[in-house]
């Protein structure tokens, strides 16, 4: 078994791209093995902002040989009248390396079995490689020289071995050696003898490849670092992600700026560092400090210089803030309500104002629905996008919400409010947590709600990789909202009424005619496939969420026999008994129930129609399976009375000859169909 290697070296590559390279190289050797049918055991890929490296274990010597039918021309162009082969049939026969005997008639044309020798290994590593690389992927790719091809940035050097063997390849215009090249401060000519000592040989240069163990080295040197001053580092994946593709050898550094900035909302200093400078902000029971950690790409001792450019950097951008801080709050959060009349929403869908008005109606109707005080979650309506239009978050967008909070702190709001501001915005992503308060899960709820419709409305739904303002991560954070909460909200009944406060464009007219235009329009989204269009949306969403933990036949047989919008937590209820649920007899029955009712009987049962003591028996049963049970006793109750659904049918033809009888006994079947709907569709089970 061989190794091989392949090191691409490059000047410094844009972190987003290494992520996308390392699977692409990835997928690209591991098709190109298998579709040469060329065993191996594994494909490891590292990469550093210089270079990106492949190596593979376990390779084979060579391909492995394959028999193929090759397809000629047609028998009669193959062959004259005689049964000789003619120039075509000959052409075929040399071009192939394949004599008359070879050649054989099948579905009248000339066909052939042929071996194809494997190549050996090393004659298909200089033939793919090259392309495998230059396949690869990614925005901004540049020329350099005299060179036509694109690659994401200039190779300066590539090393290509198998076992202790020069594999020679050319990309672009590098020819390949085994000279590798350490850190940008280490040594520069490193030989590699052989792929089992490249991790190890980079290592010592001060390069560490493996951009997993990277990860983790600015991890464990983070915290070593902060655990000196009493302290822990703060850091989320996106910043891990990126410290780890800008450094070869990462070393930490401290440093200490001006405690003044600690005055301006935490949020806002901990994003200028994470965000915009890439730095760990150190917390102290809880507080945030006036220190930070950036991670050197640098292997000397002298970090004087180093610490002083950070600190030059940040005063410049936290000086910045603290100007805006100082401006934004001059006058209170609700007098930048009126400035969002100048902020589009959505084009056809009016300003932010008239989405802030939608917001603090739906808002107010559902906090009625759910029984609770709608003074503070009205007005979290009214305020929450009024940070939109201040001067800090025009510079820091991604903390529109956090903002917002702070200043309506520092203008007196409610405590619940400030937090109802921040938390609308929540979840953040796939994984964040949601709203703790309810006004922030009220206003969130019927935020996201009215983007969703607005968006359908507009006729612009969500299509294969295109989510128009962020579509499917806000219904799935109305759907996390409402389950992790337990909030009992008709999702139905506030598509509806969203629908009918959304702008409605009327077009030109006199009053009267725009008048007829709008409830015509309005009537033609919540009857028309506006509405079945977004049911569906959100339902889909539901299963998506939750097919991670049930069976998707579970999740769509419990949304198919009632409508799940109406009540999540009643959807997710059923959801987890029909999942546990193991009695083949309850099935059967249900779905044999649903077979002969085409439809259901309209009639009431008639007991003076019975002829079989089964069907009283069964009736009598079928009263016993109360509706108001919870869903563990009441699946018992069904499975209880599975004797006498059994001996109705094995007592009773249904379809008896007596129309009056047949039609009494579909609607005593229709009864206790209703009690196996209420649960789920079995027939999808």
């Amino acid at each position: 078994m061989s190794k091989y290697l392949l090191e691409i070296g490059t000047e410094e590559l844009p972190y987003r791209f290494i992520p996308q390279a390392i699977e692409q190289l990835k997928n690209g050797f591991e098709t190109f093995l298998n579709n040469n049918k060329t065993g191996f055991e594994k494909v490891e890929v590292y990469a550093t902002p210089r270079r990106l490296a492949v190596i593979i274990s376990g390779l084979v010597d060579k391909s492995s040989d394959e028999e193929k039918i090759i397809k000629g021309p047609i028998a009669k162009v193959a062959y004259d009248e005689n049964g000789n082969l003619t120039k075509a049939g000959e052409g075929f026969a040399r071009k192939n390396g394949l004599t008359a005997e070879d050649l054989y008639v099948e579905d009248n044309y000339v066909h052939a079995k042929i071996v194809v020798k494997g190549k050996s290994i090393k004659e298909l590593l200089q033939e793919n490689v090259p392309s495998i690389v230059m396949k690869l992927q990614g925005s901004h790719f540049m020329r350099w020289g005299y060179n036509e091809e694109k690659f994401s940035r200039p190779i300066r050097w590539i090393v290509s071995i198998l076992d202790k063997e020069e594999v020679k390849i050319k990309i672009i215009d590098k020819e390949s050696s085994n000279i590798s090249r350490g850190h940008r401060f280490a040594q520069q000519n490193v030989v590699i003898g052989h792929p089992d000592d490249y991790v190890e040989i980079m290592r010592n240069c001060c390069v560490i490849v493996d951009q997993n163990e990277r990860r983790q080295l600015i991890i464990d040197r983070a915290k070593e670092e902060a655990e000196k001053l009493g302290a822990v580092p703060y850091y989320t994946d996106d910043l891990l992600e990126e410290v780890t593709f800008i450094t070869e050898y990462p070393v930490p550094a401290v440093c200490e700026f001006d405690p003044k900035y600690l005055e301006i909302p935490e949020e806002v200093t901990v994003t200028v560092m994470a965000v915009h400078q890439r730095y760990f902000a150190l917390h102290k029971d809880g507080k945030l400090i006036n220190k930070f950690i950036t991670m050197t790409n640098y292997i000397g001792d002298e970090f004087s210089n180093i610490k002083a450019g950070n600190v030059r950097v940040i005063k410049a951008r936290l000086d910045d803030a603290v100007f805006f801080f100082t401006e934004d709050t001059k006058k209170p959060l609700a007098d930048y309500v009126e400035s969002l009349k100048g902020v589009t929403f959505q084009k056809g869908m009016g300003s932010v104002y008239d989405k802030t008005l939608r917001l603090i109606t739906l808002a107010k109707d559902v906090a009625k629905t759910l029984g609770v005080d709608s003074k503070t979650i009205e007005r979290t309506a009214l305020l929450c996008k009024a940070d939109l239009t201040t001067q800090l978050v025009f510079e820091f967008t991604e903390l529109q919400g956090f903002i917002g909070a702070d200043y309506a702190r520092v203008s007196g709001e409610d405590e619940k409010v400030c937090e109802g501001i921040k938390e609308h915005y929540f979840p953040l992503n796939a994984e964040g947590e949601t709203a703790k308060g309810i006004e922030g899960q009220v206003v969130g709820i019927v935020d996201k709600m009215d983007t969703v419709c607005a968006v359908f409305a507009e006729g612009k739904k969500p299509t294969g990789s295109s989510d128009p303002l962020g579509v499917r991560r806000a219904a799935l954070g109305i759907i996390k909202t409402i389950l992790t909460a337990n909030l009992k909200i008709d999702l139905n009944d506030l598509i509806i009424k969203t629908l009918m406060l959304l702008p409605i464009n009327t077009g030109d007219g006199n009053l009267i005619d725009k008048v007829k235009n709008f409830a015509g329009s309005s009537a033609n989204r919540i009857s028309g496939k506006v509405l079945a269009e977004i049911t569906e949306f959100f339902v889909q969403r539901l299963i998506i969420f939750l097919s991670d933990k049930y069976a998707k036949n579970v999740l769509e047989a419990c949304a198919s026999n009632k409508n799940p919008l109406e009540d999540l937590a009643d959807y997710l209820k059923r959801v987890e008994i029909v999942s546990k649920l193991d009695n083949p007899q309850l099935n059967e029955n249900a779905n044999r129930v649903s077979r002969i009712l085409k439809e259901n009987s309209t009639k009431a049962v008639d007991k003076s129609l019975f002829k079989e003591p089964s069907e009283s028996m069964l009736l009598e049963r079928i009263s016993i399976v109360d509706e108001t049970l919870d869903y563990p006793q009441y699946v018992e109750k069904l499975i209880e009375i599975n004797p006498s659904v059994e001996k109705f049918f094995n007592d009773v033809l249904v379809m008896d000859k007596d129309e009056k009888v047949k039609e009494n006994r579909l609607a005593l079947l229709t009864m206790l169909k209703k009690k196996y709907e209420k649960l789920t569709d079995f027939s999808k089970l």
